[in-house]
Parts: C-alpha cells; structure tokens; sequence
C-alpha cells in the first residue's frame, strides 16, 4: 500500500505531499491544473521512461519519492531481502515494513533509482513496483493486456492452484522425457558408426592376441639374432679366458686358463701348513671358482643361436602386428590391452541402445499421457471459470454506463498435430484470449483494439470488482490508479461508478482522478490540484516569461471538500450547488456504511 507520494520539481509542481487514504482517494481539479503530473510521478517510481522534459523550469533535477507499507511475511519483502535491501520497521505497524522507493532524474545523465537507500536498475524497479501498484488508463499497460496475463487471471478466479501445480510437474517431467529421448535418437546413427569401429577394433586385437611387454621382449629377441656373430665371438674370447674347456675339449687340463689358475691358487695356499689364515683364503678362491663355473655355464648357453631366416620373419612380422597396435591404441601394450577392455564395456552399452530407445519412447508416451490428463482438467477449469466471470464483469459493465457491452473469455482447446498429438506447453493444452464487445451489434476483438480510454479503464474496474468478489481476496497490498474511468460518464451511472470504486477500496487501496463529483464523494480523502501563476525566479536571458505556473496540491478538510465538490457540479460554490455538494456526500457516505465488510 502506498502511505505518501512526495514530488519536486515535476512539471509545474515544485514540491508536494500526498498520503493517500488506504481505502479510496481522489484527485479532482481543473482541465490543465496539473492532474497528470501526479500519474507521471507514480509511473516514475514504477520504473518508466524518464523524461527530461518533465523536469520544471530552473530546476537541475526532478525528485519523486513513494514509501509503501508492506506485511514482513509478504513474499515481495523475501524477494527485496534476497537482493541484499534491508526494510525498515514499520513505525504504526510492527508486523509490516516500510519500502521507500525513489527516483531522481537529472537535466544532464542517467535517472538514478533507490530503494531504500539502496541503488538498483530501472528493471528492478519495475519489476518491484509492478507488484504494488496497477494503473489503469488509456496508455497505461493493462493489467491483462497480454494473453499470459489473462490466463493468469482466469486462473485466479478458477482457483485451480494446486491443479497448475501438479500440471507444471507433469509437463516438466514429459519434457525432460522427449529430451531424453531426442538424444537417444539423435545419437542412433552416430552410435552405430561407433559400435562397428568398436567391433573391427576389438577383432584386430583378438587377432592379434597380444600379451603385456611382449613387443619388448621380442624386439630384444630380434637385437641378439641381427647381432648373433658379434656376440659369439666375443662370448668364445671370453670363455677361453676363462675355461679352456669349453671352447676346444681336446685341450690338456694344464691349460692355464682362469679356471685353471684360480684352482691351482687354491691348492698352493693349502699346503701352507702354518696357521689357518691360509685355508680361509683358499676357502674364497674355492668360491671365486664357483662363480666362474656359473658364468662360464651361462656364456656357454649364449652360443646356441640356431635362428633361421624364416623364423627371422616370423618374429619381424610379429613385431610389425604389435606395432601397429601401439600405434593405434597405445603408445604400450598395456595401453592397448587397457583400451580393448574398456571398448568392450562401451559396445555392451551401444549394443542396448535400440532397446534403450524403444524405452525412452515409452517413457516420454507415458509422461505425454499424464500430462495431458492434467492440461484437459486445466481447460475444463478454465471453461468453466470464463462462463461464469464473463457474465460477471458484463453486469459491472452495465452498471457503469456500457449497456449491451460484454466481456467474452474464449477459451479454446488446441487441435491435433501431424502427429495425432495435442500439442502442450507450460499452460496446457488450450488457449485464452479476452475479448471485447462494447456494444451488442459489434464484433468480438481484442480488448486493446475494440476500447477507448475511458472504455478500458471501466472494464477494468469491472474485472477488479468481480476478481474481488470470486477469490475473496484480500488485495491490501495493492495499490489500483484509475485515470479516464469517468470518461462519457454522469448522472446515475456516474453514482455506481463511484460505488464500484468505494466497493473494490474495501479490498484494496484505490487512488482515481476524476472529473465528476459523484465519483469523489465516495472517496475517503480527496486531494485538489490547483494552478496558480507566481513570479519567475529566473532572470536569465533564455526566460522571457514574467510569471510561471506552479502547481499544488491540497488535502481537502469536510468545508473545502465541500466547495470542491460544489465547484466539480456546476463550476461555482452558491449556496444550492453547495446544499447539492453537502447532500451528495452524506447520500455517498450512507452508501459505503452499508457495504458488508
């Protein structure tokens, strides 16, 4: 709710101050006093388009401040909280919290936005803002000017919440579902491709049968072979050297080779008969020769190489196959041994796959089904709700002045596709659309194309009022500007204008400029916008006007409100139009003290 306006330098007012009642309000004055101005300051706070223009004369900025009452368990505080704005405390009320939300637009730079002290861009502003406040006017965004918006209200009133809540999940898990499936699909041709290299490249390597290391194994294999010749030789130099023996059997046991000598050593040293120091090193020598027989036996060893050219091949070509499996899934054996057991897992998964996708169709036809059934009670919801709301807001409308106007909510369920499905989205399966027909012979039209200014802003009050009436709703956070909704109005009708303006306050904050006195004499406090003409302050030479407007704006007590009232009658304040003025707001008073709270 909105507890005061304050604005500087807007136009032709410098400064004023408004605290509006909680129930209805309303701002009279003349044609041209200024009116406007007020609507413009609200609808900068509201985050619209900031005009320079707008700035009064002399000024170097324009300075619109609203604070606005708000309980601390409404869900716009959580929403503020979450964006690092701390509310302050109500003083009149501790269970809400006051938001003050100002906007500064400067003759030179960016218009700046604060709420609560806190810097924030237009969008947010707007976004806030169109939480609190709804305007209702010729070229004001309506408050179901879209067919989103419309769906929302007849959701509203067809009390279908927890209903869109089990729809929502539903959808959300269908789509989910045919994403999945999508994908399935969509990876089918690229699967199979994947699954036949995954099968050649397993064949080749069962082919191959490889085992870990062994490509090294045989490359050391194929070195010792290429290099046979050289190793015999020098493997027969070192066996001379050491055991005779093994390279001519012939040769006497005398030859004094390292065997030889190392045991003839050993033999000196034991006939020393002396001490046993002797034996000892004798005992090392017997172990010395231990260890040559052992290497003299395993030289010998090395002298069979008996490969021939085909087995040469045999072990090229062997190499070659392993090779060419490192090369394509290595860079080692393991690498490639690692690589095919892994593969193999992966042709299991792709090999499921068509079963896989016949599955995920399943599914995604299953999760369509259930939601489907949901979307369908969703529109018979909605049909049914439009019937009865229509006909409502059309009775309004034919207390306001519009007889024969109606509003017609069609609801239409979407055909069948290609497919032989209906196509949902996140609403469901049908469509909404608020039409229009301002007089019976008229054809049905969109809302925005088929009203006038004074028509939408009274088609609105209707929807309100009936909104009102069918939710039980308590819509004191909100804050209803009507602009124009007086327009082609007056003398009985204007009176149940005024009463559907009093009855909507009794559930919501209404703030209406208006021409006509029937409809003011409802309101709980009345506010009078006044041009006054005051001498220019500016001497430069860029102002060649004496004098400049300046507007104000006035809280009316019972007498002024009176004169006010008698003025908007018939332009003067004699006795009669004042006797009218005073009987036309004790008459409009009996009527609101017998309204059913």
């Amino acid at each position: 709710m909105l507890e005061e306006l304050e604005i500087r330098n807007l136009g032709p007012i410098s400064h004023a101050l408004i605290t509006p009642s909680s129930h209805m309000t309303a701002i009279t004055g003349e044609t041209g006093a200024g009116k406007s101005m007020l609507l413009s300051a609200i609808k900068l706070i509201s985050g619209s388009k900031a005009e320079v223009a707008r700035i009064s004369p002399n000024a170097k900025e324009a300075w619109v401040q609203g604070i606005f009452s708000i309980p601390k368990t409404s869900e716009l505080v959580d929403a503020v909280g979450k964006s690092g704005i701390e509310l302050e405390p109500s003083e009149n009320d501790e269970n809400k919290s006051d938001m003050y939300v100002s906007r500064t637009v400067p003759q030179e730079g960016r218009s700046r936005a604060t709420i609560s002290g806190f810097a924030v861009p237009k969008t947010v502003l707007e976004q806030v803002c169109s939480r609190l406040i709804v305007i209702h006017g010729q070229s004001d965004q309506l408050r179901i000017a879209t067919n989103s918006k419309q769906r929302e209200l007849l959701d509203t009133v067809s009390k279908n919440s927890e209903l869109l809540k089990q729809y929502a999940c539903a959808y959300q898990a269908w789509k989910d579902a045919k994403d999945a499936c999508n994908r399935l699909e969509n990876q089918a041709s690229s699967s199979r491709q994947r699954a036949d290299y995954l099968r050649e490249s397993l064949a080749r390597i069962r082919d191959v049968n490889p085992f870990p290391n062994e490509d090294k194994e045989l490359r050391a294999k194929r070195e010792r072979i290429e290099n046979s010749a050289q190793i015999v030789k020098a493997v027969s130099i070192a066996l001379a050297s050491l055991d005779s023996s093994q390279i001519d059997y012939g040769a006497s046991e005398s030859s004094e080779d390292a065997c030889f000598l190392v045991d003839k050593a050993s033999q000196a040293l034991r006939n020393i008969r002396v001490d046993d120091s002797f034996n000892s090193i004798a005992n090392q020598l017997d172990d010395i020769h231990a260890q040559l027989d052992d290497i003299v036996m395993q030289l010998a060893q090395q002298l069979d190489i008996d490969v021939s050219e085909k087995d040469l091949d045999d072990l090229n070509s062997r190499i070659h196959d392993l090779t060419d499996l490192t090369r394509r899934w290595g860079p080692t054996l393991d690498d490639v041994l690692d690589w095919s057991e892994k593969a193999q897992f992966e042709l299991e998964d792709l090999d499921d796959s068509p079963e896989a996708i016949a599955k995920a169709r399943a599914k995604c036809a299953q999760r369509y089904d259930d939601a489907l059934k949901l979307a369908e009670e969703l529109y018979k919801t909605r049909l049914n709700a439009a019937h009865d709301f229509g006909t409502l807001v059309s009775e309004e409308l034919n207390s306001l002045a519009m007889p024969g106007a109606q509003l017609i909510i069609s609801v239409n369920k979407r055909c069948e596709d290609l497919s032989g499905s209906i196509p949902l989205d996140a609403n469901g399966c049908d469509d909404v659309e608020f039409l229009f027909r301002p007089f019976p012979a008229s054809s049905d039209l969109p809302m925005s194309k088929s009203a006038s200014g004074g028509e939408l802003s009274r088609l609105m009050l209707a929807i309100e009022l009936v909104i009102a009436k069918l939710t039980d709703c308590d819509e004191e956070n909100m804050t209803f500007i009507f602009d124009e909704v007086d327009s082609g109005v007056g003398g009985v009708a204007a009176v149940e204008l005024g009463k559907r303006l009093a009855q909507l306050s009794k559930h919501a904050q209404v703030i209406v400029v208006t021409h006509l006195a029937q409809v003011a004499s409802f309101a709980d406090v009345q506010f009078a916008v006044q041009k006054n003409l005051v001498e220019n302050d500016d001497n430069s030479e860029n102002s060649s006007f004496a004098k400049v407007a300046n507007t104000s704006v006035i809280e009316l007590n019972d007498l002024m409100r009176e004169q006010e009232i008698a003025r908007m009658l018939d332009g003067s304040e004699s006795k009669t139009s004042l006797e009218h003025a005073r009987e036309l707001l004790n008459a409009s008073r009996k009527i609101i003290d017998g309204f059913t709270k």
